[in-house]
């Protein structure tokens, strides 16, 4: 796959839940640069808000989730490039 090559200084990296939790809401857009340790997305679980930071600097390819979804451990939340 192209940019997978650590030799170019690009690296995709995948964002993913850590919990079963519901998508309360979504701070990032598709196409929106990044830093390292913005917030992406906030899950609500057990009454408790958690924030999805990026993992890694660069711009949000893909938001796999929506306001309102439920996920699961494991899940896609976004690609960042």
């Amino acid at each position: 796959m192209a940019g997978d090559n650590p030799e170019e200084g690009e690296r995709v990296t995948e964002v993913r839940a850590e919990m079963v939790a519901n998508v309360w809401q979504v701070v990032a857009s598709e196409g929106q640069s990044v830093a390292d340790g913005d917030t992406l997305v906030i899950l609500e679980s057990m009454k408790m808000e958690i924030p999805v930071l990026a993992e890694s600097a660069g711009t949000v390819t893909k938001l796999a989730v929506s306001e309102g979804d439920v996920v699961q451990e494991g899940d896609l939340i976004a690609v960042i490039d």
